[in-house]
Formats: structure tokens, C-alpha cells, sequence
């Protein structure tokens, strides 16, 4: 799968489950963490359990009490201490209803985080 094509793949995810993760915050008024993860070749079954099987899910924080908090939460999910397992991630957030952005102004917190080049494509090294 070329970059781009997964790029798609994954926005079009992220708004499908942006989009109904939005108004279910919104009813509940907490912090609502999206992931997206990129498995390793052939690790697919284990990279993704964490989303029961798939590639994608939504995890609600009730702990997340301010839109701050939940900006907290979205950048620590970015870790990834399986590296020969999952490749990369995406992480957004959404809080009462309204998507949230890293500290400089990015939708993917991953793209903010400190351990991006040591924790993401590190598969089969």
C-alpha cells in the first residue's frame, strides 16, 4: 500500500470515527482519545488487539476532565514500546465534542511526540 493511499485510508477513518465520536462526547462531556495503528508486516492479529482486531477505535477517558487533560492523554498514547509489532500510530482526540490539536497545532499528536523517531518504523530492526 503506497503512503498516500494509506494516508487516505486513515483520514477517512479518522473522520468516519471522528464524526460519531463527536457527538457521543458531546453527550457525555469528557475526553474521547481515537487510535489509529500501523502494524508491522504480519503482526497485524497482535498490533491491533488493543482495538479488538482492528486498526482503528475510540477510547473514552472520564479522567480527562479539561480539554488540556485529554491533550495529555491523546500525546502519552503515542508511546509505543511494541516496535516490532506496531509500526506507527495516529492519535486524535475529541473533547465535548469539539477535535483537539497537539501544541503546535496538529490533528495527529503523534506527530508531536518527543520519542516519534526512536518508538515508530522500527519493525524487523
Amino acid at each position: 500500500m503506497t503512503i498516500a493511499r494509506l494516508l487516505g485510508t486513515v483520514a477517512l477513518g479518522l473522520f468516519a470515527n471522528m464524526a460519531g465520536g463527536m457527538a457521543h462526547a458531546q453527550d457525555k462531556g469528557e475526553c474521547e482519545v481515537h487510535y489509529t495503528r500501523t502494524a508491522c508486516p504480519g503482526k497485524e492479529a497482535e498490533s491491533f488487539a488493543k482495538c479488538e482486531g482492528k486498526a482503528s477505535c475510540n477510547k473514552r477517558v472520564e479522567t480527562a476532565a479539561t480539554p488540556q487533560a485529554c491533550q495529555t492523554v491523546a500525546l502519552k498514547a503515542c508511546a509505543n514500546d511494541r516496535l516490532d509489532v506496531t509500526k506507527s500510530k495516529v492519535i486524535t482526540a475529541v473533547f465535548k465534542g469539539q477535535a483537539l490539536k497537539s501544541a503546535t497545532g496538529k490533528a495527529d499528536f503523534c506527530m508531536d511526540y518527543e520519542k516519534r523517531a526512536a518508538e515508530f518504523d522500527k519493525c524487523g530492526k
